[in-house]
C-alpha cells in the first residue's frame, strides 16, 4: 500500500537520500519538513526531479531566538516551494522563554505567507488557541496541525476554517491522543511520521488504526487530493 506521510523530517534521517529513493520507488508521498531557511536552501536541490516528494520551507519557534537573522531569508524563499513546515509555535515549558520572539516572528511569517496559495504544517504545543487566533488574523488557509495534543473544545474551530490534522502511530497509541482523533472529522484527517523525532511512526500501524476509526487509506488519500487542488 502506497501511502502519503504529510510531515516528515527527510533531512534529520540517518540516510535521507536512501530515503527518498526508497519511497520514491514504492510511489509513497512525502512531504519534508525543514527546521530552518538555511536547511530548506541545503535541501532543495536533492527534491527538484522526484516525482512524490516534496520539501517545505520552515522555521521551527523553538530555533527562532538562535536564528532571528533567517526570518528575512524565509521571507525570500517563499516562492521557491509550494509547501511551508515546520512553522508556529510553542509555548511548553521548553518554549515559554521565547514567547515574545515566537510571535514577532511568525506574525512577520504570516503576513508575508498571506494570499499565497500554499499547504502549510504547523506546530501548535501548549499554544493551539494562540496560533489558531494569528492564522484567522492573516487569514492563512491550506493548514494542517500536525501532531495536534490541545483542547478538544478547539477542535471544532479549527475544523470551521477547514484546516486538517496530521495524525501518527503514536497518537494512535496514547488515550489523549486517541481521544482528539476521535473528534475530528473524517474528512479532514491526514497521516504523519514526524520522523526521526517521534520513536512511534509506523505508518502501517496508523492506517490500521485509523481503519478501525471508519477512515480508511482511500478517504484519507482524497482528503490530501482535496488539499493539493487549493493550491493549484
Amino acid at each position: 500500500m502506497n501511502f502519503i506521510d504529510t510531515h516528515c523530517h527527510i533531512d534529520m534521517l540517518p540516510k535521507p537520500e536512501r530515503y527518498l529513493i526508497e519511497n520514491e520507488q514504492k510511489g509513497n508521498i512525502t512531504i519534508g519538513m525543514t527546521n530552518l531557511p538555511s536547511h530548506f536552501a541545503l535541501g532543495k536541490a536533492h527534491f527538484q526531479h522526484l516525482k512524490y516528494s516534496r520539501l517545505a520551507l520552515g522555521m521551527h519557534p523553538l530555533l527562532v531566538s538562535e536564528h532571528t537573522e533567517e526570518i528575512n531569508d524565509f521571507v525570500a524563499m517563499i516562492d521557491e516551494t509550494s509547501y511551508i513546515g515546520e512553522i508556529g509555535l510553542d509555548f511548553s515549558y521548553e518554549g515559554m522563554k521565547t514567547k515574545h520572539q515566537q510571535l514577532v516572528s511568525l506574525d512577520k511569517i504570516l503576513t508575508a505567507l498571506e494570499g499565497k496559495k500554499k499547504i502549510i504544517s504547523v506546530h501548535s504545543r501548549k499554544a493551539e488557541t494562540e496560533l489558531l487566533e494569528l492564522l484567522i488574523s492573516h487569514d492563512i488557509r491550506n493548514v494542517i496541525f500536525h501532531w495536534y495534543s490541545g483542547k478538544v473544545s478547539l477542535i471544532p474551530k479549527i475544523i470551521s476554517r477547514e484546516y486538517y490534522f496530521s495524525v501518527n502511530e503514536a497518537m494512535c497509541s496514547s488515550d489523549n491522543g486517541r481521544r482528539i482523533i476521535s473528534c475530528i472529522p473524517t474528512n479532514r484527517i491526514l497521516i504523519e511520521t514526524d520522523a526521526p523525532f517521534n520513536q512511534k511512526c509506523d505508518v502501517d500501524n496508523t492506517y490500521s488504526y485509523m481503519r478501525s476509526c471508519g477512515c480508511n487509506a482511500d478517504l484519507i488519500s482524497s482528503n490530501f487530493k482535496r488539499l493539493l487542488s487549493n493550491i493549484k
